[in-house]
């Protein structure tokens, strides 16, 4: 159990931390080298994220047992490989264009693969073997590929120039991944079925699921405005400049507890409270970058990062219980609808950015966005309260 749970920690960091990430702390060294606008990287992002969408609508679909198995390794693959490619040099930014678009597609399509394939398979082991309790510490994988990512790209970046990071991370990646795809791999049947369900049939959707997962995909089009382009927003500021690629580093230690950090707040309280807090945090984390004071951006990168991951966790655990489904299914659902809200944040706020000459106005936005999710995580609360108040077995909803 302990080993399958470091590969699907492993494999987290190699498709979310680096895959899909990594191209924040590069981004800045990217476009001084290259010519890339700020539309431009918001348009890399977008497919970036187009194909994580197109990833989970496909990953929801993949059978059990040896299938799963072959389609998670072949996204392993994948992602080590359109990583490294990044780093070939292609020229300016205006020749790299369609090179970069395919890999950044590429790399979304097989994190999507690598995360939900993943976690479904560590989740159903942990089921089988009495192991739920540890489901947090999966989500520590994100964080530690977001800080080490970062802590590489600070510390080898001048060096190696941002193509020899891509270069870079490919090639470590590509060890580290021996890891998951030799201990990860999935049962031919499923974990057994929520009690409750007719043949291990889950039911319809309900409102509070149908909230959740319109909330879900709000947090995901306001968050990934600072995830892309975090970095990007402290050097343009004299007073936050010198403190870019430490607040990404910052943001993947706080993204490495902020599992364990929100499911105990959820033990405490319960899901829906975990959540609606961890937003209403988030929405003023993404506003204190515009403060220009370099404790407050690390302070928020802390905090973004945690948010960022327990955003992530609570709601796959809220939401495989509030449907009483299968893991893949509820995660595959809603990765999708959080990858729809990705594809739709970064190309508005590049575009303002380009027009306004300043992140203020998209970084509102972002925040916007977060409250609105809080706004629907509330009522999905006291709905699911009123549903559950005849059926004292379905009155907790913690996580």
């Amino acid at each position: 159990m302990v080993r399958v749970l470091i590969g699907g920690v492993v494999a987290l960091a190699i498709a979310m931390g680096v895959a899909r990430f990594a191209f924040t702390p590069i981004l800045p060294a990217m476009q001084a080298a290259t010519g890339l606008g700020t539309d431009g990287a918001g348009l890399l992002a977008s497919v970036n994220y187009l194909g994580y969408f197109l990833g989970a609508l496909a990953a929801g679909l993949v059978p059990h047992g040896r299938v799963r198995t072959a389609v998670f390794r072949v996204s392993l693959l994948l992602s080590v490989c359109s990583t490294a490619a990044m780093g070939l040099d292609l020229g300016n930014a205006e020749r790299a264009m369609p090179v970069w678009l395919v890999l950044r597609f590429v790399s979304g399509l097989s994190s999507a693969g690598i995360f939900i394939l993943g976690i479904a398979m560590v989740l159903d082991t942990l089921t089988r073997r009495g192991g739920e309790r540890l489901a947090g510490w999966l989500y520590t994988g994100v964080g530690s590929g977001i800080a080490a990512s970062g802590l590489f790209v600070g510390l080898a970046g001048g060096w190696l120039g941002w193509a020899g990071d891509w270069l870079a991370l490919g090639a470590i990646c590509a060890g580290l991944g021996l890891m998951p795809w030799l201990w990860l791999s999935d049962p031919l049947q499923p974990a057994h079925p929520a009690a409750g369900t007719a043949a291990g049939k889950p039911p319809g959707l309900s409102m509070p699921l149908l909230l959740l997962t319109a909330a879900y995909f709000l947090q995901g089009g306001g968050y990934i405005v600072s995830a892309t382009f975090m970095v990007s927003i402290l050097k343009t500021d004299p007073g936050t400049a010198a403190v870019g690629e430490m607040a990404w580093m910052m943001a993947g230690l706080g993204a490495m507890g902020g599992g364990v950090t929100w499911a105990a707040v959820a033990r405490r309280t319960s899901g829906w409270w975990s959540l609606i807090l961890l937003h209403l945090v988030q929405a003023a984390v993404v506003l204190l970058p515009m403060s220009g004071s370099p404790v407050l951006a690390l302070v928020a990168a802390i905090l973004f990062g945690s948010t960022f991951v327990g955003a992530v966790s609570q709601s796959f655990a809220l939401g495989r219980q509030l449907s009483a489904g299968g893991s893949a299914r509820v995660v595959g659902a809603l990765t999708a609808i959080y990858g729809l809200g990705q594809i739709i944040g970064p190309l508005p706020a590049g575009m303002v950015v380009a027009r306004t000459g300043s992140f203020n106005l998209a970084l509102v936005g972002a925040a916007a966005a977060v409250l609105a999710a809080a706004v629907l995580l509330v009522l999905g609360m006291l709905i699911a309260g009123r549903q559950s108040s005849g059926d004292p077995a379905m009155i907790s909803t913690k996580a």
